[in-house]
């Protein structure tokens, strides 16, 4: 079975910094876009960033310049960097592997994380 294991969300001072972690178990990952995404209290899952299988990112662009995301195929893991945190992304974050239609800011992903909470004071 495919799972997707978030870690490294914790709770941070604004302009802090935080290194989240998604390991993927159960299949490669190397074909698949993947995904973060954030999620507040009553609001819609939102895309963050996106990386294709050939390695190009994109972000939302309310966290271009701040956050990165990367990927290592060989070790099936995705890690989003985010610096200069601000209040507004306190959220939980979770991976998502296998965009199943053209949009990547959607979440119409095969396979989710249980996510890891963002916290920003």
């Amino acid at each position: 079975d495919v799972q997707l294991v978030e870690s490294g969300g914790g709770s941070v001072q604004a302009g802090g910094s935080l290194r989240l972690a998604c390991a993927a178990s159960g299949g490669t990952i190397s074909m698949y876009c993947m995904g973060w995404f954030c999620q507040a209290p009553g609001k819609e899952r939102e895309g963050v960033a996106a990386i294709d299988s050939d390695g190009s990112p994109d972000y939302a662009d309310s966290v271009k310049g701040r956050f990165t995301i990367s990927r290592d195929n060989a070790k099936a893991t995705l890690t989003l960097e985010m610096s200069s945190l601000m209040p507004e992304d306190a959220a939980k974050y979770y991976c998502a592997k296998d965009l199943l239609s053209g949009d990547w800011r959607e979440p119409v992903y095969k396979f989710w994380g249980q996510g890891t909470q963002v916290t920003v004071s």
